[in-house]
């Protein structure tokens, strides 16, 4: 009886307490009645909250921000360039499906999205799709000779040792009366002294050296480590080193590192 008399007076708490509830939200019309309360955090005052009139509702929209792996530089890569990166790709292995979506596809992109593309390309280390998508670019009316449009690829293809495509766009820029920088210089320099071709690093290096405005010691630097093995290649260009840079000094190895023992 007692546990009887313990249960009922519950019952009768419980009740009386939803009769309470019922009678509040009755009375308060312009309250949703909800189970359980919720707590609404202060919004900081760093956060924008206001949303275009046009949306009608509080959902937030895109700011412009990155929001994936394709950011580069303040754009993100519009829907038609990501479609020509990848039919770019799944066709490189097909000379005719790729020409044939050149001309039905990439040459439609505005400027800015295949300039997108390229950079793109170049990022993802895709570099003979990136001189594919840079010779549309020089066909397009809008096409100005640009030296880092040329740096970047030239760099990508040194990085990846495409050493043929870096000297034909060499000379390209060349003709287009165009200068790189101390980085582009460094990179090929590098490239065809891991080549195996000393020659042509010693050809970068001349042209280097009719820059108006000279490198920094770098590639000087390189070139000096990479042609231990040439002695007389080296001493001519340590000669220039020390005139260009009479404050620097130049680290010699022991004589039989060169072979003279």
């Amino acid at each position: 009886m007692h546990v009887g008399g313990i249960i009922s007076r519950s019952k009768a708490s419980i009740l009386a307490s939803a009769a309470v509830f019922a009678k509040f939200c009755l009375f308060s019309k312009s309250l949703r009645c909800v189970q359980a309360p919720v707590l609404v955090s202060p919004i900081p005052p760093t956060i924008n909250t206001t949303f275009p009139a046009t949306l009608g509702f509080g959902r937030a929209y895109h700011d412009g921000r990155p929001r994936g792996p394709l950011w580069r530089g303040k754009k993100l890569i519009g829907k038609e360039a990501l479609f020509v990166i990848q039919g770019l790709k799944r066709f490189k292995d097909d000379g005719e499906k790729i020409d044939k979506f050149i001309k039905t596809h990439v040459v439609r992109l505005l400027k800015m999205d295949m300039v997108a593309v390229l950079t793109e390309l170049e990022r993802q280390e895709e570099v003979s799709l990136a001189v594919k998508m840079f010779r549309v670019i020089q066909k397009q009316d809008w096409y100005r000779p640009d030296v880092f449009l040329y740096k970047d690829l030239i760099v990508a293809l040194a990085r990846r040792k495409k050493m043929d495509d870096v000297m034909e766009l060499w000379e390209d820029m060349r003709k287009e009366d165009l200068f790189p920088d101390s980085q582009t210089y460094t990179e090929v320099i590098r490239g065809f002294l891991q080549y195996g071709s000393p020659a042509d690093a010693m050809n970068v290096y001349e042209d280097m050296k009719k820059s108006p405005e000279l490198p920094d010691q770098l590639p000087f630097r390189i070139l000096l480590k990479g042609l231990l093995p040439h002695p007389l290649l080296r001493n001519k260009v340590k000669q220039d080193f020390e005139e260009i840079f009479p404050d620097q000094r130049v680290y010699d190895p022991p004589e039989e590192i060169f072979g003279l023992r």
